[in-house]
């Protein structure tokens, strides 16, 4: 009787086992790939402004900074998640990730993803610097930090800073770099439109939960200057970007092909019509406009992107 039972509960183990086994589908959705424009593309725009520019562009050194900078994207949106979760941010009641709210994974194999991807988000730039240099160190080693006190810092209203380092300033900086030898100051004049847009996701997402993320007992932006100033905030942050533009294009910094970025200006107003209109009480109107943010950092980056290769190519 007593090997029966153990049997049986062997049996249930194993069974809660196969449970627990995600598929590699559901690992890839636990990252949030959606939100991964806002990490490529700052680096996609560098490798075309320089190519514009006739600088002599490595390829492959390109092509592994973008793969790596993903790998880190991956490995900050799970820890935000995990770290989230545990403060009691993302709760059944809120807008934002329900990798964990739903118990589709435990917070310890989510820890383990995250921790996974940026061990190999390290090893990968590691061997990028011993290719390249030790500026670009110094440059991942911001982003290594930004991607672990993310969490924090959001807490404390400084998310938005944050977001503006690791996915602006830093990618287009360590990308010049990697695919020239050297640091092209010029190349942050592009951090200014990509990085602006890649902000208003993370605006319009704490926008959203400005209620759920007031009884975690956090403080972002967004709760600091209220719904009505961060529509306001929203706005300037998606809007700026063709202005800069466009000044940008009158200094002839710009080719004049970089106008293409105006045909993402419709949905651009869409998105700040949504936002102008959302209700202080109930933010459910504006629950997957960052998703749509980010789709707008897609389409702004690459044709911003095609301008530059059509600047190159059409003399």
């Amino acid at each position: 009787m007593p090997s029966s039972i153990g049997r049986f509960n062997l049996i249930d183990m194993e069974q809660k086992e196969r449970k627990q086994k995600h598929s590699l589908r559901e690992w890839l959705l636990a990252t949030r790939p959606w939100s991964f424009p806002a990490s490529a593309m700052p680096v996609l725009v560098t490798l075309a402004y320089l190519y514009w520019r006739g600088e002599d562009v490595n390829g492959w050194h390109g092509l592994w900074a973008l793969l790596n900078i993903i790998v880190f994207h991956a490995a900050g949106n799970t820890w935000s998640d995990y770290a989230d979760y545990m403060r009691g941010v993302d709760t059944p009641a809120s807008y934002g990730a329900t990798t964990l709210v739903t118990k589709r994974f435990a917070p310890a194999e989510i820890r383990r993803l995250s921790l996974g991807l940026l061990l190999l988000g390290v090893l990968g730039g590691l061997l990028l610097v011993w290719r390249t240099g030790i500026p670009l160190l110094w440059i991942g080693a911001g982003g290594l930090v930004c991607t672990l006190l993310y969490p924090p810092l959001k807490y404390r209203a400084l998310g938005d800073a944050v977001i503006a380092v690791t996915y602006g300033w830093l990618p287009v900086w360590g990308t010049s770099f990697v695919a020239t030898g050297r640091m092209d100051m010029s190349t942050l004049l592009l951090a200014v439109p990509v990085g602006m847009i890649t902000v208003a996701i993370l605006h319009a997402n704490n926008t959203r939960d400005i209620r759920t993320d007031a009884r975690a007992a956090i403080t972002t932006l967004a709760m600091k200057i209220g719904v009505r100033s961060s529509a306001r905030l929203y706005a300037f942050w998606i809007g700026f970007p063709f202005v800069f533009v466009v000044a940008c294009v009158c200094l002839r910094l710009f080719p004049a092909w970089a106008l293409l970025v105006f045909a993402a200006l419709p949905p651009a107003l869409s998105h700040i019509r949504t936002m102008d209109a959302v209700d202080a009480a109930d933010t459910a109107s504006i629950s997957r406009l960052d998703e749509r943010t980010a789709q707008l950092q897609l389409q702004f980056s690459l044709l911003f992107v095609l301008s530059f290769l059509l600047a190159h190519w059409v003399r």
